[in-house]
Parts: structure tokens; C-alpha cells; sequence
């Protein structure tokens, strides 16, 4: 997995949206927008890009055994919710059994259509949205079966 873990959100360029948006799109060859009704940097899921939301103490878990298996990738924290969003490759239908695991757990897998949100300066000042680890290119993406793997083994209970 190409992806560099973000120390500093000095570290990552662009004082306002668009010169962000730039940096995403140069740098992480991400072809998110710029949404003017929100005055936000979205990316739509779909054929290039999937995302599991869930509580940050699962998410943590979750990225040790990403890393472990040398597929961590990219992550979202919304800080003052407490939910990290991980970015995947596309994903497919889940069962019904996972659904209903994953909705008692608070993890959410995005649909075809759904909109990530990426951090912006503003959100980062805000504390509302910033990188736990910043994507390289969405072609090194996990891919979402390895998440939703990788999601129910760190949510057993140790015995």
C-alpha cells in the first residue's frame, strides 16, 4: 500500500479549498469536487472508490490489522464524532447477516451514489474533518472485502 501517515496537518498544503482541492487531485490523482452548495471537497462512491464508517476505537483496531496485513490505507477522521471512514476500493452487495452485524456494531458501508467528504483547511481548523492517513493514489486502495474482513475479526471479543 502507498500511503504516508500524516504527523502534522501543517504537512498538507493548501490554505484554502481550492488550492486543496489541487493537492488532491495533483498529488493523490483523486478527481474529487468541489461541492458550491456545500462549499465542501467530495468524492463520489462508485466504480473507483468504496468507504466503511465506523467508531474510532473499532477503526483503530481495524488499521492495526490493515497494517499488519499491508493494506492500510487512507483514513478519515471525523474528530468530533468519533468515526473514522476508511476509503476502499469498490465494494458489492453485503449480506444480510453482515448488515445487521455491522449496524449493531455503528459501522456503515457507503453506497453507489453516497458522497465522502474530504478535509478541507476549514475542517481541519474546526476540528471537524482531517486525515489519519493521507491517500497516495486511489489505485492502492484496500479492497473493501479486506475491510469488512479485517472489521469483523477485530470486532470479536478476546477470549
Amino acid at each position: 500500500m502507498t500511503t504516508r501517515t500524516v504527523t502534522s496537518q501543517a504537512a498538507l498544503p493548501g490554505s484554502t479549498i481550492e488550492a486543496r482541492h489541487a493537492f488532491y487531485s495533483r498529488e493523490c490523482g483523486i478527481s474529487a469536487v468541489i461541492d458550491p452548495s456545500l462549499g465542501k471537497i467530495v468524492l463520489e462512491v462508485g466504480d473507483l472508490v468504496g468507504a466503511v464508517t465506523m467508531p474510532r476505537a473499532l477503526g483503530l483496531r481495524v488499521d492495526a490489522g490493515l497494517g499488519v496485513r499491508m493494506l492500510a490505507g487512507p483514513v478519515i477522521s471525523q474528530s468530533r464524532i468519533g468515526r473514522w471512514i476508511f476509503l476502499t476500493g469498490p465494494g458489492g452487495p453485503l449480506d444480510e447477516s453482515t448488515m445487521a452485524d455491522f449496524f449493531d456494531l455503528g459501522v456503515a458501508i457507503a453506497s453507489t451514489g453516497d458522497f465522502i467528504k474530504f478535509p478541507s483547511p476549514e475542517d481541519e481548523r474546526l476540528d471537524v474533518l482531517r486525515w489519519e492517513r493521507i491517500p497516495r493514489s486511489l489505485k492502492d486502495l484496500p479492497p473493501q472485502s479486506a475491510v469488512i474482513a479485517t472489521t469483523r475479526a477485530m470486532a470479536i471479543p478476546a477470549p
